[in-house]
């Protein structure tokens, strides 16, 4: 019996380093345009606005005076914030739940077997891609207190004009239809592409139990779309919060009526810094408004995790017991690994050694 002679390491090539670094690296190098951008154009405007916010801002010196809290206290004090706050949350509710709701009920609609799918799916799209200024323009007009076309349907069947300037829960109706207007189509194309990565074999699987369309859709299909709602949910909070076009067109003026009955957070921020060329105070309302849309993320977020985690295809275990069980399955992936190479060892060194025996 004779012993093998030690087989030569295997060096690994330029090409193979080279294709090794790219797997690791490309992910970051796609990805990184992103994040350069945000830096420019996000991030940096973002602390340059924080620091301005502290200061007595003068425009012509392009300097200012450090006044510390002062800016965020008079923001507070202001009884327009308070205003602009409930009139923002008003059509923000007002827009986002009859939004979703139209949304989800014509995604299910446009999801049937029906003719013509890319028209009526390209169809609902159209208003998404009218500018604000101009759906805006078209429904003050609409919503007009005297000559507008729906005080003359309302006179033309015996009922009262609504006052749609004057009044500031009808303001917010008027704002809101035109947010609805603009945002149910794109809500619905993402509601719709989560719908079609449904399964159809759940849908037949309950048709074969006897359920019907109704019990269906509350069965399967609002479940299913549960994180893509969540998503929605989240997408239209923020963009809630900075509703500006439809405000700031709702009439000639853009200061958000007399009373300012549908003054929002972003056009009194609009008016204070090109208005009243009020930089500082303008910088303060704007983080101001930043850290309420932030606490809402957050709260979301908590929402988000807790509503996932509850689905009835996610573990039961905790975050800790998942990591353990996958520090396990690892080592035992690695284990096996082990053995493998050390049994195809084995198997190689006596097929040698039996090899060499039969040529002697």
């Amino acid at each position: 019996m004779t012993s093998t002679a030690a087989r030569p390491t295997k060096r690994i090539g330029f090409g193979s380093k080279m294709s090794a670094w790219d797997l690791k690296i490309s992910p970051y190098l796609y990805i990184s345009p992103f994040f350069i951008l945000f830096f420019v154009v996000g991030l940096f405007p973002l602390g340059y606005t924080a620091v301005i916010s502290f200061m007595d801002w003068d425009l012509v010196r392009g300097s200012g005076t450090f006044v510390g809290f002062d800016q965020y206290a008079t923001v507070l004090a202001d009884p327009k914030f308070w205003t602009a706050l409930r009139n923002t949350f008003s059509i923000f509710l007002l827009s986002t739940v009859p939004q979703l709701i139209a949304a989800v009920f014509i995604a299910a609609m446009l999801d049937q077997n029906i003719r013509a799918k890319t028209f009526w799916r390209m169809g609902v799209l159209l208003p998404y891609v009218m500018a604000p200024v101009a759906v805006a323009l078209i429904f003050s007009n609409m919503f007009g207190d005297q000559y507008g076309i729906v005080n003359t349907w309302l006179g033309a069947i015996g009922l009262d004009p609504v006052r749609w300037h004057s009044n500031a829960f009808a303001s917010h109706i008027a704002i809101a239809t035109m947010v609805n207007f603009r945002w149910t189509g794109y809500n619905t194309l993402i509601l719709l592409a989560a719908m079609q990565a449904i399964p159809r074999d759940y849908y037949e699987a309950a048709t074969v139990d006897g359920a019907g369309k109704v019990r269906q859709f509350f069965a399967i299909t609002l479940p299913s779309l549960r994180p893509t709602l969540i998503f929605v949910i989240i997408t239209s909070t923020i963009g809630g919060l900075q509703i500006f076009d439809e405000p700031r067109m709702y009439d000639q003026y853009g200061t958000g009526g007399a009373n300012y009955q549908w003054l929002t957070i972003t056009l009194w921020l609009y008016n204070i810094g090109w208005g009243e060329w009020n930089f500082g105070r303008a910088a303060a309302l704007a983080w101001i408004l930043f850290l309420i849309i932030l606490v809402i993320g957050v709260i979301n977020l908590f929402i988000t995790r807790n509503l996932v985690r509850d689905e009835g295809s996610r573990s039961d275990l905790t975050r800790a017991q998942m990591r353990a069980a996958r520090r396990d399955a690892k080592a035992s992936v690695a284990a096996d690994r082990v053995a493998s190479r050390t049994a195809s060892a084995q198997r190689t060194a006596h097929t040698t050694q039996h090899t060499e025996e039969v040529s002697r």
